[in-house]
């Protein structure tokens, strides 16, 4: 964990999980995280489907922000809103 601005942020280098695992391992850290923390995605390419699977299930409560986009790294940052 490292401490942002707005709380505590863990990194996930997605490179490390086996690929039928990485939706599903995200989506629930995703649902189990804190308002006051933040989860830091590291892949090898733009994790779009990702995106479009968290914003399908939970809406506007999915804050994706990109920290660096490609071509060899992306970086994301996702936070899970409250209402």
């Amino acid at each position: 964990m490292q401490e942002t601005s707005e709380g505590l942020e863990r990194v996930i280098n997605v490179r490390d999980i086996d690929p039928r695992h990485r939706h599903g391992i995200i989506s629930q850290l995703f649902d189990h995280l804190d308002p006051e923390s933040s989860l830091q995605l590291v892949v090898d390419h733009d994790p779009r489907p990702l995106r479009y699977q968290l914003e399908a299930r939970h809406g506007s409560r999915c804050d994706w922000s990109y920290l660096e986009q490609g071509p060899d790294v992306w970086r994301v940052r996702l936070r899970h809103l409250r209402d």
